[in-house]
């Protein structure tokens, strides 16, 4: 190549590798600038079960334990709420859909506001739930093992069991036993959470 042509072109690659670098450069100082910011939260480490009002909805009610007859764990936490027949309330809902559960309970004056969760250990929500001093439906995970819950769907698309049970201000009560225990010793709090419902009258903003 000829020298002026050689020098031509080596100034159009300083040129390029030049801006290049200005580029990476400038991206890298407004990208620590964004994670230098201590005013900016990137994400947060933990949420409350409930935000805003606490004043309780359901605490002075009375709700009597039941006994499931079969896997209808959800169709009797529905009847302990409603005290209709869990047989009755089992072709109108599906057990893997909880919008189903509170488009049923629309019909006695109640809904389900979703509260928000994730896999830890039920014992974990418990100051929470037990501060709120309500009403609540608690799912959880039958298995201990995270592997079995965590696992891929089979050919059925059926991964694990899990449970549900009412948690009325600091008492649970049981469709799998039909009695009544204090919260803190129900043998289901080590279990993995799936799913905390707060139950609330129809016309609330939640749910």
């Amino acid at each position: 190549m000829p020298p002026l042509e050689a020098s031509r072109a080596f100034s159009a690659n300083w040129f390029a590798s030049s801006r290049t670098c200005e580029v990476i450069e400038s991206s890298s100082k407004a990208l620590n600038g964004f994670e230098n910011d201590t005013s900016m939260e990137l994400h947060d480490q933990h949420s409350k079960l409930w935000s805003g009002d606490t004043a309780p909805f359901f605490r002075d009610r009375s709700f009597t334990p039941l006994k499931q007859s079969g896997p209808h764990c959800v169709s009797t936490v529905l009847a302990m709420l409603t005290r209709e027949a869990p047989e009755i309330i089992r072709p109108r809902i599906n057990t893997q859909n909880p919008v189903t559960w509170s488009d049923y309970l629309l019909g006695h004056g109640m809904k389900l506001a979703f509260c928000p969760t994730d896999c830890r250990r039920l014992e974990h929500y418990l100051d929470d739930l037990l501060a709120l001093d309500d009403l609540f439906t608690l799912s959880y995970y039958s298995p201990s093992d995270p592997e079995a819950i965590c696992a891929d769907p089979d050919e059925n698309g059926w991964i694990c069991g899990s449970h549900i049970v009412l948690l009325h201000r600091d008492q649970i009560l049981d469709p799998a036993s039909g009695v009544r225990t204090a919260a803190r010793e129900h043998q289901g709090r080590g279990r993995s959470t799936k799913r905390i419902f707060r139950v609330v009258p129809a016309k609330h903003l939640r749910g």
